[in-house]
């Protein structure tokens, strides 16, 4: 609409209109029955949601921090103190292990398949729809293929290696597709004004484009971690189930892995659900730590 007259009566009868345009709107949005059902089920998913969680945070702290003891941090097990110090220390290793092997070749094969492939080629769709297919694989079938293959083949027997290498292809995908896509949402003005200045193809990736998407990447990296905490199928069949500091080479428990075995046993629940606090604030911690860096990351 074009209004003629002087200028700021004009500009005050325009402002008048839009305001009028925006209400009778947004009266509009407001008496549809549709918005308001959907505006209702969006609330409702929301607060369910947040009570499902509220509710088995508070349960497992309830029935566990009152059962928290200095004996379960002894440095070795036995059955009157049922330490969980060793599966402590092997769940970091085995969360380290796992990521040192995952991480880096999850990330170069997103820099290859948004960087170098070509996204309408055939190798390209290969690639995805085999990590889509491996992410969809239930967790027991990966440590079946982790004993017959890690275990016997390779002759590794049950170890943090053979668990480490068989939660990295678990994780694989996961870390690979959430790669990408932190890849492909750095614009394309950022590879254009590097190449503009002179950069080649590898230093406009690791100087422009790695540090711009690292918090995408992290995120993925994030949500590995918290898979690799709490798996137990699989690491029943490589790792094992032995109750203390494991080596490389050595068969160890991890804390998921230490919890079913309390459980199973059906004689230590009170130790227990101490178990699963520890390994909730463990999660905590290493989804914390990671948040702090990503956001120093990204405000440099």
């Amino acid at each position: 609409m074009v209004i003629k007259g002087n200028g700021a009566v004009n500009t005050m009868e325009a402002v008048k209109i839009n305001t009028k345009e925006k209400e009778r709107t947004k009266v509009t949005y407001h008496k549809s029955v549709f918005s308001s059902v959907l505006t209702g089920i969006t609330w409702g998913a929301a607060i369910l949601a947040l009570a499902i969680l509220v509710f088995l945070v508070g349960f497992i702290l309830i029935h566990g921090v009152k059962n928290l003891t200095l004996e379960q941090f002894a440095w070795t097990y036995n059955t009157e103190n049922v330490t969980m110090l060793p599966a402590i220390i092997n769940t970091v290793t085995m969360t380290v292990l796992s990521l040192l092997l995952a991480a880096p070749l999850g990330i170069f094969s997103a820099i290859y398949l948004v960087e170098y492939a070509n996204k309408r080629g055939k190798l390209v769709g290969l690639i995805r729809i085999t990590a889509e297919t491996l992410s969809g694989i239930p967790s027991i079938v990966y440590g079946l293929f982790g004993m017959l293959f890690f275990t016997k083949t390779l002759k590794m027997g049950y170890s943090m290696m053979s668990g480490a290498c068989t939660l990295a292809i678990m994780i694989l995908p996961l870390i690979m597709r959430t790669a990408e896509e932190a890849l492909k949402s750095v614009p394309d003005s950022y590879r254009e004004a590097s190449f503009g200045l002179g950069a080649g193809k590898l230093r406009t990736i690791f100087k422009i484009v790695l540090p711009s998407a690292v918090p995408g990447i992290l995120s993925g990296v994030i949500l590995a971690t918290g898979r690799v905490v709490g798996e137990t199928a699989a690491l029943l069949f490589t790792a094992g189930t032995i109750a203390k500091v494991a080596g490389l080479m050595d068969s160890g428990r991890t804390l998921a892995v230490h919890m079913y075995a309390l459980s199973s046993e059906g004689l230590y629940m009170n130790q227990m659900y101490a178990t699963g606090v520890i390994l909730m604030l463990i999660v905590l911690l290493i989804n914390g730590c990671s948040g702090m860096i990503a956001k120093k990351i990204a405000k440099k």
